[in-house]
């Protein structure tokens, strides 16, 4: 990063959630593959995909009675 710090976790989330949406730069791709940890990026993912499935759920509620 700019200041030599490491990524944080809320970096490899947001990262991982601009993913799902499939809106990334070549450049923050790139940029991305080499700064962001394994283990942030898998636990990112299983947040995302905890948080999508939540939502999927509940709109199925709300739409059927």
């Amino acid at each position: 990063m700019k200041n030599g710090r490491e990524p944080s976790f809320l970096y490899s989330l947001k990262a991982v959630l601009w993913s799902f949406v499939g809106l990334r730069r070549k450049s923050d791709y790139e940029q991305d593959s080499v700064k962001l940890k394994p283990l942030h990026v898998i636990v990112a993912a299983l947040i995302g995909v905890a948080l999508f499935i939540g939502i999927l759920i509940t709109v199925v509620k709300l739409v059927v009675p």
